[in-house]
């Protein structure tokens, strides 16, 4: 176990995210002596979470550490969830002796086939002269191709063995960079300069490959607008002008949906087509034509054939394409396009000014984008106020944005913050939740609290399983959603109190700003997650629909003009 320490150490592991149990203290007595800090949380899926949160905001692999048993089963979510959106972690669980294995053991569960669909790879650590090349090759497996989480089970009798190891003739393994097929750039440079109205559509993978850079200078060389999906966001500055917004079925703009329907080529970069994007795929895909990019060769094709697809890191085939397209003498596209893209930002607006009572949500993500900076990381989860959330706030840099955007489990957003905060002290972080999601991992506010981990909580409080009430409008019912009792279903004000960190409910929305000036300067001064519960109306809803062409809006909304669509 000082060797795997030893692993982990050298990989860049600082912080790790578990709970001790009798079947894994040989890993927890090598810890002890070393200089990785260990936060004990409150449950296994919240250690998963914050692992995956610290992993998103530094790019490294994040770890989670538990005992046998229920401890390996409670991490399933969070394996599922950074296996979902390629997050490398690497989860550690304890197990019997391996001569009980067969006899149904105290806590001792076969987590290596629980765990192997939910996995890169799951793995049982057999011998003790196994552990530094197993540690590795977990990490290994982890950072390479499209990104994901391992799982290695230790046997207590394998910890207490010994192995021979010298840190000083070890080192983490190679990791592979794909390059594009140069055949398959110049395809894809020909493709985008026949275009009229070319799209860059930037997914996840343009984040995790820190490939923000290599983006910006493809758009601004060729002058073609910019979308991102919802795991993509902050893969380009929202505020510069050829970004395009976003498409999609739930997260989207209206403008973002029409510039991608008016768009006849896309250059879609790390992204996996997800259904919440795509909605009814023959809207979606219409005649234009689709140069699909990916790390893994597997997701070409797998939701829809692409024209040309390319495989290889976001890295360097955004570079590629770019010296491809300066070698070969292609212009950069004409103001025409980016102009029409920027007439529909201007014309297709949702309003987010309004003062009624109860707040209207677009409301509270107003106050937030005009009273937090660009360097703020928001952590938001699953619901209504993630798919507002996506529909109008701001985000500008890469990895401040972080959101489980495929598996989506609810009560994601309190550890994940915590793990960015480990990861980052000086950084403000900034939690986006809802009242039913917060109610899931709340425990893990005393985690924070214990180790005074600062956060500021913005609650979208509705008091109603959102997302599903809406969703079952077609059903004409409103069924085993409605979480409202008493004076507002749980007092989190109070809840809060109970962990030792304050809150303030607001239920006025001129009221929003001053909570976020006294939440963020509480929790500077105190140290510890601070809560503004803003009570909004309880049956608003999200504007969605089953295709990027056909968006319900629920509030008035200004129409595209004949004028505006010439």
């Amino acid at each position: 176990m000082e060797a795997a320490v030893a692993v982990m150490e050298s990989e860049g592991v600082d912080t790790v995210f578990g709970i001790p149990g009798a079947a894994i203290l040989p890993l927890y007595a090598a810890m002890l002596r070393s200089g990785i800090k260990h936060i004990t949380v409150r449950h296994e899926e919240g250690g998963t979470h914050a692992a995956d949160g610290w992993s998103r905001v530094t790019g490294k692999v994040g770890v989670c550490v538990g005992t046998s048993g229920p401890a390996g089963t409670n991490m399933i979510t969070g394996l599922y969830t950074a296996l979902a959106d390629s997050i490398p972690m690497i989860c550690i669980t304890g197990q019997a002796e391996r001569a009980k294995l067969h006899q149904e053991a105290f806590q001792a569960v076969d987590i290596v086939e629980i765990a192997k669909p939910v996995t890169k790879w799951a793995v049982q650590l057999k011998e003790p002269g196994q552990a530094p090349w197993v540690f590795r090759e977990a990490f290994r497996i982890a950072k390479s191709g499209r990104p994901g989480p391992v799982l290695i089970d230790l046997p207590i009798d394998v910890q207490r063995g010994l192995c021979n190891y010298d840190p000083d003739l070890d080192a983490p393994l190679p990791i592979e960079v794909p390059e594009p097929h140069p055949a398959r750039v110049r395809a894809a440079v020909e493709l985008l300069a026949g275009a009229q109205r070319p799209l860059i559509l930037a997914g996840g993978g343009v984040v995790i490959a820190n490939a923000a850079a290599e983006l910006r200078e493809l758009a601004e060389a060729l002058n073609v607008p910019v979308q991102v999906t919802l795991m993509g966001k902050g893969a380009f500055p929202e505020n510069h002008e050829l970004f395009a917004g976003m498409a999609g079925i739930q997260t989207q703009q209206r403008w973002g949906n029409q510039a991608f329907l008016e768009s006849d080529v896309v250059l879609a970069i790390g992204a996996r087509f997800g259904d919440r994007h795509t909605g009814k795929l023959d809207t979606y895909q219409g005649d234009r034509k689709f140069i699909h990019v990916d790390i893994e060769p597997t997701q070409l094709g797998k939701v829809f054939e692409p024209t040309l697809g390319i495989v290889g890191h976001a890295r360097p085939t955004l570079s590629a394409i770019t010296d491809r397209a300066r070698t070969l003498g292609v212009a950069p596209h004409g103001e025409v396009w980016p102009s029409r893209v920027a007439s529909l930002r201007s014309a297709l607006v949702r309003r987010d000014d309004f003062d009624d009572v109860p707040i209207k949500p677009p409301r509270v993500y107003r106050e937030i984008n005009e009273h937090y900076g660009e360097d703020t990381t928001f952590v938001t989860a699953i619901g209504l106020y993630q798919i507002w959330s996506g529909q109008f706030q701001h985000t500008y840099l890469p990895r401040r944005y972080l959101v489980c955007g495929q598996a989506g489990p609810l009560g994601w957003e309190i550890p994940a913050a915590m793990g960015v905060k480990c990861a980052f002290p000086d950084r403000r972080v900034v939690v986006v939740a809802g009242d039913y999601s917060f109610q899931f991992l709340m425990e893990e506010i005393a985690v924070a609290a214990q180790y005074r981990i600062p956060f500021v909580i913005v609650m979208v409080n509705n008091e109603y399983l959102g997302l599903i009430r809406q969703a079952e409008l077609p059903y004409e019912m409103n069924y085993a959603v409605d979480l409202h009792y008493g004076e507002g279903g749980i007092d989190h004000v109070k809840l809060m109190d109970a962990f030792g960190c304050p809150a303030r409910r607001v239920e006025q929305p001129g009221d929003i700003r001053a909570a976020l000036e006294w939440a963020d300067a509480e929790s500077d001064r105190l140290s510890l997650p601070v809560l503004v519960e803003i009570m909004v109306e309880r049956e608003a809803n999200a504007a969605m629909g089953p295709a990027l062409d056909s968006i319900k809006e629920f509030e008035p909304a200004p129409e595209l003009t004949p004028a505006a669509a010439d």
